[in-house]
């Protein structure tokens, strides 16, 4: 099993570049190693932006490996520049935590806990950034830094080009990164760092530090950044980040993100986002004609990794209820609204701008004159229609906005 780890990799498009392919094969042929990925605790919640990677800590432990998640409690008090054009807002510790706490929720969950062999080691690197001698660090440490070499990485040089600022702050923090590959190489004999192809440099970083304090050999990849068929970044959609964690993002519309994919992301998505052998998503794009039916499939493998089985289907029935038989499915977007309102009268176009179903009343009344508004599967032609009790039914009500978003009225 574990000698397919970096063939599965590379067949399903998740190795970009990699510090040195045929040395890192040949040891992982061999025995089970320790592998890390970072996580940013900035929010309470990964969003679908993250989920390449902990598809690849999933395929690490599929092939006997171990995955530490290093949870960045130590350097998202400063903020990775990579990628940003100004300075991240700096949170408080007791937030940091929090975010932490919720963050490892959704990656136990993903992740597999039951075999103690390649049970994820959880690390917050706040245990060792937080205690540093900033004399002694700069002496054993930050020595092995050039400026030089600094100035030439992408997190910093692209932001210098643009004059936009970069702060002292944000400037160390790679130097923060190589330090806790260092330390995680010495406590956990942990050999591989990966990360996104943003973090390239970071990682050099890293395995550089590693091969001139300790004199040891280690090692780092990058998987891809995924933007969608539109040139969009993956995980944000008109409405925002399409989070993990269903408090912000329900089972069901996490399975509608994965259903509404582009047709020419479907092939891609299947073997980026779900476990289905390769082979057999070969064949499945060959011989089903019908795309919608592997987008089905796609939505239902995806959102079974993060939810479970069941949730996935009650997911599917959903969908089938709202969209072929016209009906009222089991987990919609609900919204809730109260007998009182009701009584005094509400103008269609303020409720759907005040629950953010539109960004405001002026887009509520072109969707309204471009007969994109129904409900109870009902056209709504006047955008001066008030919301009556008499339009609900055993006090609930079907709303649609165009063919794809659904939402369940609640009178409470």
């Amino acid at each position: 099993m574990k000698n397919n780890f970096f063939t599965e990799m590379k067949s399903r498009g998740y190795l970009h570049q990699c510090t040195d392919n045929s040395k890192l094969n040949e040891i992982i042929n061999k025995k089970s190693i320790v592998g890390y990925i970072g996580f940013d605790c900035t929010a309470n919640s990964l969003h679908v932006g993250s989920l390449l990677q902990i598809m690849i800590l999933r395929l690490m432990q599929k092939h006997g490996h171990r995955p530490i998640v290093l949870l960045g409690g130590g350097t998202t008090l400063i903020g990775d520049p990579s990628g940003k054009d100004s300075t991240r807002k700096i949170l408080e510790q007791k937030i940091i935590k929090k975010n932490i706490k919720n963050i490892k929720k959704i990656l136990n969950k993903m992740l597999n806990n039951s075999d103690k062999k390649i049970k994820p080691i959880f690390v917050d690197n706040a245990q060792w950034l937080t205690k540093l001698n900033y004399i002694k660090f700069l002496r054993e440490i930050g020595s092995h830094f050039t400026i030089n070499k600094m100035l030439t990485f992408d997190s910093v040089k692209l932001r210098l080009e643009r004059e936009q600022s970069l702060s002292y702050m944000e400037f160390n923090y790679m130097i923060l990164q190589a330090y806790d590959f260092y330390q995680l190489f010495k406590k956990h004999n942990c050999i591989l760092q990966i990360g996104g192809s943003d973090q390239w440099g970071n990682i050099i970083n890293g395995v550089e530090l590693i091969r001139r304090v300790l004199h040891a050999e280690a090692f780092g990849l990058t998987s891809p950044l995924i933007t969608l068929a539109s040139g969009a970044k993956m995980g944000k959609t008109e409405k925002g980040a399409v989070w993990l964690n269903k408090k912000f993002v329900s089972p069901y519309s996490y399975w509608q993100f994965w259903r509404n994919t582009d047709d020419k992301d479907v092939k891609r998505f299947l073997k980026f986002f779900t476990e289905i052998e390769e082979n057999e998503i070969d064949m499945l794009c060959n011989s089903e004609k019908n795309i919608n039916k592997l987008k089905i499939i796609l939505a239902n493998e995806a959102t079974k990794i993060l939810h479970g089985a069941k949730a996935s289907k009650i997911a599917e029935i959903t969908a089938k209820e709202t969209f072929e038989r016209k009906g009222v499915g089991f987990d919609l977007p609900e919204i809730k609204i109260k007998m009182i309102q009701l009584n005094e009268g509400i103008k269609i176009t303020d409720f759907l701008s005040i629950n953010k179903i539109v960004f405001s009343k002026s887009e509520a009344r072109r969707i309204i004159a471009n007969k994109g508004l129904k409900i109870n599967d009902t056209l709504i032609n006047d955008e001066k229609k008030i919301l009556q009790e008499n339009d609900f039914n055993n006090r609930m009500l079907k709303l649609s906005i165009g063919k794809k978003k659904h939402y369940t009225v609640k009178i409470i």
